[in-house]
């Protein structure tokens, strides 16, 4: 039996969006199973409420986008309209939010044109700022997503000349790549980019980087000997030899087969207990963090409305057959997010 003790959680990953703004989202077509409203009323139910969960971290939702400015900004700052409401206790009728849930807003992590460089980055950072308004401190960092863009992006000179900006500024950057379905070249350019970025750069300079997922390994390997599941493995411990970067235990409902997630809580770890090994002896629990990545977890799973429990029911499973001490599970439920994103309300 898994450990029931009430650890505060901290969310570190999920995304909201009003109906009202579906037309935004680059990735939303109509027969998406996310194609509906997903705020804080829904997620509320998803997680049924429990006294421990202090709040989240909101990651950007892919608004639709281009780098040059700032015409190609809108729809992404319009997001920040959006988290900004949220945060200072301001709804419209019909968003799923109310006053008094602002503060589950712990953290923001809104969209950046990364790879147009330190100008540019400047540019949108300062409208992000205006448009934040009094949420402006909840802003903890930002995200290019690289997981689905051409070979070489995250090495480009102008990408690494922003992520030297976010570390001179104290802003996180949250890396989503996808070994599985972009292929391992992914994990070594990501390798390669924490490298150049830190490269020369004194320590209190230095940006964090938060890896979303795992880096998305397949999760229908099982098979220790596996080259994709060696290429995986290394790439962990090469990015967990660096003290800034950060891993998220999240996304992993949508890297496995169906009948994997659709099987047991047991049946689940078993599959994942390689995978978990890994990130443990790689990056500590000091540097793990709770995520669900929410509403994304619950495609495929079935009782959809379940998922959220199920992943943490999942988590909660691996702190136990691991024996990590309190201290550790404290700090995967809610101390590595408040660490990593320099969450002061909670310190």
């Amino acid at each position: 039996m898994a450990s029931s003790k009430p650890y505060p959680i901290i969310d570190s990953h999920i995304h909201l969006y009003p109906s009202s703004e579906l037309s935004t989202l680059a990735w939303c077509t109509p027969a998406s199973p996310l194609s509906k409203q997903h705020s804080i009323a829904e997620y509320a139910t998803a997680t049924g409420r429990p006294s421990n969960l202090e709040g989240f971290i909101f990651l950007e939702t892919d608004r639709k986008s281009h780098l040059d400015g700032p015409e190609g900004w809108d729809l992404p700052l319009v997001e920040v309209d959006w988290l900004r409401r949220i945060a200072t206790d301001q709804p419209k009728e019909g968003e799923g939010h109310e006053v008094g849930n602002g503060k589950l807003c712990l953290g923001i992590v809104p969209w950046a044109p990364v790879p147009a460089g330190e100008e540019a980055m400047e540019k949108y950072v300062k409208a992000v700022e205006e448009r934040a308004g009094a949420a402006w401190g909840k802003v903890k960092g930002f995200r290019y997503l690289v997981q689905d863009k051409a070979k070489g992006t995250m090495l480009e000179g102008k990408f690494i000349q922003s992520l030297r900006w976010m570390g001179r500024r104290g802003f996180v950057f949250d890396l989503g790549v996808d070994q599985h379905s972009g292929g391992k070249w992914q994990l070594e350019e990501a390798c390669e980019m924490v490298n150049r970025a830190h490269e020369g750069v004194k320590e209190g300079e230095r940006v964090t980087i938060v890896i979303n997922h795992l880096c998305k390994p397949d999760l229908s390997v099982y098979n220790e000997t596996d080259p994709s599941f060696i290429a995986w493995r290394n790439a962990m411990f090469r990015l967990g030899k660096n003290s800034k970067t950060y891993m998220k235990l999240s996304g992993c409902f949508s890297e496995m087969p169906d009948s994997v997630k659709n099987g047991s809580i047991l049946e689940i770890f078993i599959a994942l207990q390689p995978y978990l090994a890994v990130i443990l002896g790689a990056f500590g629990s000091f540097r793990v963090m709770f995520g669900s990545d929410w509403p994304v977890c619950t495609v495929g799973v079935e009782g959809a409305d379940g998922a959220w429990k199920k992943w943490k029911a999942v988590v909660e499973k691996f702190c136990y057959l691991a024996s990590l001490s309190d201290e550790d599970q404290i700090m995967i439920w809610s101390g590595t997010a408040i660490k990593a994103y320099a969450i002061e309300e909670l310190m």
